[in-house]
């Protein structure tokens, strides 16, 4: 079986990485390989889901060409610093780059302890891998910046956790690993020839074009800073909550990464949590745009020392970059929220149009992705506002707002934009389907209590497809009945 890897990160200087092999586990069997996603890599997913592949997805066989390794980082969790941190649980094998000619790593997520594992067990339960397939190819068919999933294998061996789980090892891909606790690592240690070597290998393998500036650091948090107000964009447009928004969790390349406790809004409220985790609702659904920022605060502090060489100045050029994150975020958002309304030209008035909306989702309890999907067939055709209007506790605020609505579209060029042509436009931002909360549990509990896996291949099958009605799996799309509402998600280590 054969990557075809050029490995960059494992050639950088031994205090970036410790060199680990994968633990092997007793029974690897493949559970499901991501056929499109092998395509891309290069990899022949026949061979993948073979017993030779299942040796290599679970780390129990070393590829040629592997150079396996766990990254050092540091972090900000829930606002305090953590001055170690690196994989404790994941190994990264090495990098391919793939047929579209984009390098990617490739990662064993539940491979078995390694430096970085602080007394943890270095393993993965099923529900975790399960979960953390399902959403994360759920958001790349979403259109939202992700790591990938290549692979799931169960283990053949228990974890242990609050109770007794299947073990699992999730193969993760993504544009690299390099987080911002990753500069924090080398900021804390004042090691200024690593971040210096650090920032312009980030820059190099994802903004090239950035490069040449002559302020390789400054290139690189301008061009983070822009990539991180876009992906949470995209992620309050799709109603994503991370659940766990630490700095050692915010990719440098912009992805979203580490699918932990995360979930999806069904009724619409900016201070949903799921995380069991999160007490206090620091990473709230609302709260998603101000972290980020706060997160891009800690990586201009990193940087620093290569900002300037007077540390005023200095201070001076970060915080100008970090104050333009939130410039850069409403001009996204509100982006996102023009084409989820069908709206084409701009107008001032716009945000005000959205946010009036979305006070009368929360006030309403309404159902986020229905609320807008539903919407599409409304601006179609005005007889289909007495469907929308149905799922507000108040139809008659539903009605005031579409008819301030429809004066905003009744201002756009007709000629140009046809209502027929703007319900199939906002069909493309508005999915029909995302992972619903309670699907997931529903088919990790059939996972973990039966061995089922066929809930998970339905699941991920229609999801490839989110923005197609799908009429047969209509039951997939529909919001959870009370007593499936669920309350809590859980980050799995």
């Amino acid at each position: 079986m054969k990557f075809a890897f050029d490995n960059t990160y494992a050639r950088l200087p031994d205090r970036f990485h410790a060199r680990v092999s994968p633990a092997k586990v007793r029974e690897p069997r493949v559970v499901k390989v991501n056929r499109a996603l092998a395509e891309v890599l290069g990899l022949d997913a026949d061979e993948l889901g073979s017993a030779e592949g299942a040796q290599v997805l679970a780390g129990n066989t070393l590829p040629e060409g592997a150079e396996p390794i766990a990254l050092a980082y540091a972090g900000h969790q829930f606002g305090s610093f953590v001055g170690q941190l690196g994989d404790g649980r994941a190994i990264l094998l090495g990098e391919v780059v793939g047929k579209d000619g984009k390098r990617r790593d490739i990662q064993l997520k539940g491979a078995g302890r390694t430096p970085f594992s602080r007394g943890g067990d270095g393993r993965a339960a099923v529900g975790p891998v399960l979960r953390e397939y399902v959403v994360s190819e759920a958001m790349a068919a979403l259109g939202v910046p992700t790591t990938r999933t290549l692979a799931a294998v169960t283990t053949g061996e228990p974890v242990h956790r609050e109770e007794v789980l299947p073990g699992a090892v999730l193969t993760r891909v993504a544009a690299s690993h390099i987080r911002v606790g990753t500069f924090q690592f080398f900021a804390a240690r004042g090691d200024r020839e690593a971040l210096a070597t650090l920032a312009s290998y980030a820059l190099s393998r994802h903004y090239p074009d950035a490069a040449g500036s002559g302020n390789d650091a400054l290139a690189l948090l301008d061009r983070v800073i822009e990539a991180q107000a876009n992906l949470v964009a995209r992620w309050l447009g799709v109603g994503f909550i991370h659940g766990v928004m630490n700095t050692d969790n915010t990719s440098i390349a912009g992805e979203t990464i580490d699918y932990g406790p995360c979930a999806f809004l069904d009724e619409y409220n900016p201070e949903k949590k799921f995380s069991s985790i999160d007490r206090g609702g620091r990473y709230a659904f609302g709260n998603q745009p101000r972290i980020a920022q706060w997160n891009m605060a800690r990586l201009a502090e990193a940087l620093l020392p290569l900002l300037a060489d007077d540390k005023e100045e200095a201070v001076r050029v970060a915080t100008e970059r970090v104050q333009g994150f939130t410039g850069l975020f409403i001009a996204a958002h509100e982006h996102v929220l023009r084409a989820k309304l069908g709206l084409v030209r701009e107008e001032e008035e716009d945000l005000a149009l959205a946010a009036d909306l979305l006070d009368l989702l929360a006030a309403n309890g309404v159902d986020y992705t229905v609320f807008f999907r539903r919407l599409c067939a409304a601006a179609a055709d005005p007889a289909a506002d007495a469907q929308v209007a149905s799922l507000f506790a108040d139809p008659g605020a539903f009605r005031s707002w579409a008819e301030a609505w429809r004066q905003r579209i009744a201002r756009e060029d007709v000629a140009r934009v046809d209502d027929s042509a703007r319900a199939s436009a906002m069909r493309l931002v508005n999915p029909a389907f995302i992972p619903r909360n309670h699907r997931i549990e529903a088919l990790i509990q059939a996972a973990v209590l039966r061995g089922d896996f066929e809930p998970f291949e339905t699941l991920v099958r229609v999801l490839e497809r989110p923005y197609e009605d799908q009429p047969e799996f209509a039951y997939l799309s529909e919001p959870p009945q009370v007593e499936e509402r669920v309350q809590h998600t859980f980050c799995g280590t």
